[in-house]
């Protein structure tokens, strides 16, 4: 086949398809079978969110960790002590023991097949849920693309190496995103998530106490200030499951603040403050740019996750629409 006919088939492919593999999701895709999808999962999430400021925070995690594992389907929803044949990607290293927000999800979906039964996905749960929880901590409402289903299976091994870690270096975080279709762009965007919630000392205990393996040694990016205050909350020896703000200027609120605190050496994983430590990386300008303007910020936030949310979905009659987004039909 010669390069003239090659040519259309890859513009037709990517017409129908899309760049990431699908064109079907839409933003009215319940108008019909589910119209208030959106107005119950706000009203059930805003209800959850005043009794545990937390879990606004939780729940976009969530979507960002389901849409790293093999794609946005509702995987790490699933349970393996109830769906056979499943490894549980709750039990991945990243997510074991500080996922949270599943039981706002299960009241979501207990409500939501209350009124239209078998309709609406786990995984659309999922992306509108996260969109709720952005706009309920002061940042952006963006569309939401809708038309997921859930897969039938999870897999912890895949999980494991999908999802950011902590000591990640810039290479490594850039090929996870990439493996995604995301760029640099996206990646700094979406790591501006971090300006709300919590993390787990487990996290950042090496970073301020044995960096490189070296005991007593800390990372020479941290401010001296910030590092002693991470070492009071993270002591050595001390409990690994204690919380520390991911944002120590506005915690619960989503905005900019996470990018000031790169600018002066206050970020709080290893991970976040290599996209402004890097020397002459092109996630420097970029966290310069959000933290000049939290405007452009939630543009591009906004825009990479619909991005995002578009990562290897199954359509059509793909996968299936599961009734209790803890097992497989």
């Amino acid at each position: 086949m010669g390069l003239s006919n090659i040519i259309p088939l890859l513009l037709l492919s990517i017409l129908m398809f899309g760049v990431l593999g699908n064109a079907q999701l839409t933003s009215d895709f319940y108008s019909t079978t589910c119209p208030n999808v959106t107005v119950i999962a706000r009203s059930l999430l805003e209800q959850a969110s005043r009794s545990d400021v937390r879990l606004t925070a939780q729940v976009m995690r969530l979507h960002f960790h389901d849409c790293f594992v093999n794609g946005c389907d509702g995987s790490v929803l699933l349970d393996a002590a109830l769906a056979d044949g499943v490894e549980g990607e709750k039990e991945a290293f990243q997510n074991a023991g500080s996922l949270g927000g599943f039981e706002v999800i299960d009241e979501i979906k207990t409500a939501l097949e209350n009124v239209c039964p078998g309709v609406v996905s786990c995984a659309d749960i999922l992306a509108i849920t996260a969109e709720i929880s952005v706009s309920l901590a002061g940042g952006p409402s963006w569309d939401v693309l809708l038309g997921r289903r859930d897969g039938r299976t999870a897999n912890r091994d895949d999980a494991v190496a999908a999802l950011p870690l902590g000591p990640d270096s810039l290479d490594i975080l850039t090929t996870k995103f990439s493996e995604h279709n995301l760029d640099t762009t996206d990646l700094v965007a979406l790591s501006g998530a971090h300006t709300f919630g919590r993390v787990q000392c487990a996290a950042i205990t090496n970073r301020v106490n044995n960096f490189d393996g070296i005991n007593g040694q800390s990372d020479p990016s941290v401010e001296p200030a910030f590092l002693q205050t991470l070492r009071r909350q993270c002591p050595r020896g001390g409990s690994p499951t204690a919380l520390v703000n991911l944002d120590p200027t506005s915690p619960d609120s989503f905005d900019n603040d996470y990018f000031k605190n790169l600018q002066n050496n206050r970020g709080v994983l290893e991970s976040d403050q290599i996209l402004f430590s890097s020397r002459g990386a092109p996630t420097v300008p970029l966290v310069n740019r959000f933290a000049e303007n939290q405007s452009e910020f939630f543009r591009i936030f906004a825009r990479s996750m619909i991005k995002m949310g578009n990562v290897k979905t199954l359509t059509g009659t793909e996968g299936e629409i599961r009734r209790d987004c803890r097992r497989v039909n």
